[in-house]
């Protein structure tokens, strides 16, 4: 009598040995456990010097010893030093050169992908040839431009928050454009073509039909600007000259820049605050970010 070995019963699937589950999965969470601890230790450390009130670089070597919220409560008790006001500046600044940068980029990342026209092959070119030069090596001649429109125009010249958007929209167009453009050619043009047989122009195709498939792109786009605006320095420290217009960036590096007056719990504490945007913009982009809306696009 022979045994249908099919049908017969299978052995029940027992645990795999600790050593083979280290060698084929175990090893991703050690390293991952790493990552995160190296990633969140610096983030212990300046919440920790933020309330600890001794507000030297020695004492914030202590880990929660010393705790105090007084660092938070004299962060806007400084009408020399205006946190609340920097707060505000960096907020508009940035939303406003983030809202800027996704709408010309996805413009001129539209025509280079829809349309044929002379010089558009030396245009990318271009684009991503200027990209190579960091924006530093510029910042003389962005001055004297500035100086010089500022004589004709004053509320876009040296000391306008209007101007260093204007400067911060320049800056990063090429690479925003170059950026959405691979992205812009992963849309079917079909898309467009239906549209155009049922009487729809560019304007109706590109903010109806374009935009919503393309809208991971814009996220993304949209949160590195508001992060680099934001953390940008050396631009803004040039540019704007009066306290009351600079942004965190500029402003909290006066709490560290005088040698006898070094204040590092304010310092972080003022940190602290000013990563709650960046924080929060993330966690609102997040699901544009990993969800890939255009996979389904052309069904």
């Amino acid at each position: 009598m022979s045994i249908d070995t099919d049908s017969a019963p299978r052995p029940l699937r027992t645990g795999r040995p600790i050593r083979v589950w280290m060698r084929q999965t175990g090893w991703r969470h050690l390293v991952g456990a790493v990552i995160v601890v190296f990633s969140i230790f610096p983030l212990v450390y300046v919440f920790s010097a933020s309330l600890n009130p001794g507000g030297t670089l020695i004492t914030a070597n202590s880990l929660f010893r010393n705790m105090s919220l007084d660092s938070y409560v004299e962060l806007f008790d400084r009408p020399q030093q205006p946190y609340a006001a920097w707060f505000g500046n960096t907020l508009f600044i940035g939303l406003t050169s983030s809202a800027g940068s996704v709408l010309l980029g996805a413009l001129a990342a539209y025509a280079f992908s829809r349309m044929r026209f002379t010089g558009r092959r030396v245009g990318l070119i271009t684009l991503l040839l200027v990209q190579m030069f960091p924006q530093l090596l510029a910042m003389v001649a962005i001055f004297l431009l500035m100086l010089s429109i500022g004589e004709i125009f004053p509320a876009i010249g040296v000391n306008s928050q209007m101007g260093l958007i204007l400067v911060y929209l320049g800056g990063a167009l090429g690479v925003n454009t170059y950026l959405m453009y691979g992205f812009f050619n992963t849309i079917p043009q079909s898309i467009d073509e239906a549209a155009r047989i049922d009487g729809a122009g560019h304007a109706r195709i590109f903010f109806t039909i374009i935009l919503p498939l393309v809208s991971p792109i814009l996220a993304v786009v949209a949160l590195l600007s508001f992060i680099a605006t934001t953390n940008d320095f050396v631009v803004a420290s040039v540019l704007l000259i009066d306290p009351d217009k600079q942004t965190l960036a500029v402003g909290l590096y006066q709490f560290i820049s005088q040698e006898t007056s070094q204040n590092w719990s304010i310092f972080a504490a003022g940190a602290v605050l000013a990563a709650i945007i960046p924080v929060a913009l993330f966690l609102a982009l997040q699901k544009y970010i990993i969800g890939g809306l255009t996979a389904g696009s052309v069904k």
